[in-house]
């Protein structure tokens, strides 16, 4: 039988351009947990209280004697506070295994030796898990904004409120932003997914209860700085203009906010290698 060569050709595929390689993991990471009925049933279930604010809507609008619902800033800061418990819920759901599978399987090693950065690595994992936050807080509230125009016929709403547009964008994308890295930078110290998801939620909780002990026992003003969801609530109440539930200066809680920013990303620099180095 013949013997065909087989030695060099020229490659025959296209070549995509560089600085793309985190949008290849962001979109096998979406795909993977938009095929998991459980994370669908999860997500459908998260948009209820946007079908029941537009029926409030409605009802406000349409019906003089549901006049008492009307639509106010402070319908959307509720609608975002409320939709907290389902970015808590996702961020475990999606984002717990997003680093340490891939550390158990020993798989850094593989992605960090092809020609993709530790930038691109850590962007698509942040990518996969912020698509699917925002599409239960900053998607449903801006539909939400819009919808009140539609059903009262006028955006004369939105244009007293103008204001809201850059405030449920801002409040919505340092929500993501705390809850998507502060994830991954739990995700990169461990490869243990469940162990990941146990230490998420008792961050959360711990640091809950100890301001809800420093508030009974000491009373002073700056308890909240101790929680991260309490300073999201407190620059929330400024954001959106309404009363400031906390004494704390939204300063100070902007500043919590971004060093526990700043510690996460410290933290993915030093732990997402492609050779683990120990000291």
């Amino acid at each position: 039988m013949p013997i065909h060569d087989q030695g060099y050709r020229r490659y025959g595929g296209g070549k995509d351009a560089r600085g793309q390689a985190w949008l290849v993991i962001a979109r096998a990471g979406i795909k993977t947990m938009v095929a998991r009925r459980l994370f669908l049933a999860l997500l459908l279930v998260s948009w209820v209280r946007f079908l029941y604010e537009c029926i409030r809507v409605y009802l406000a609008t349409n019906f003089g004697q549901f006049s008492v619902l009307a639509t106010t800033a402070q319908t959307f800061r509720e609608f975002l506070e409320f939709q907290e418990v389902w970015v808590f819920f996702i961020t475990i759901y999606v984002g717990a295994g997003l680093i340490s599978n891939d550390r158990r399987a020993n798989a850094l090693q593989i992605y960090l030796s092809k020609p993709l950065t530790r930038f691109e690595y850590v962007a698509g994992k942040a990518a996969t898990l912020a698509v699917f936050l925002l599409g239960v807080t900053w998607v449903p509230a801006m539909l939400l904004l819009i919808i009140q125009g539609l059903f009262a016929g006028s955006f004369a709403f939105v244009r007293e409120h103008l204001f809201l547009l850059p405030a449920i964008t801002v409040y919505a994308f340092l929500q993501v932003s705390l809850a998507t890295f502060a994830m991954l930078a739990l995700s990169s110290m461990s490869k243990s997914a469940r162990f990941v998801g146990i230490m998420y939620a008792g961050l959360i909780f711990f640091t809950d209860a100890i301001f809800a002990m420093l508030k009974f026992l000491v009373k002073a003003s700056s308890a909240s700085l101790v929680s991260p969801t309490q300073n999201l609530a407190q620059l929330g109440d400024v954001i959106f203009r309404v009363p400031p539930r906390h004494d704390t200066p939204a300063v100070a809680s902007l500043l919590v906010i971004v060093f526990l920013l700043v510690a996460s990303i410290v933290i993915l620099e030093r732990k997402v290698r492609g050779v683990e180095v120990v000291a």
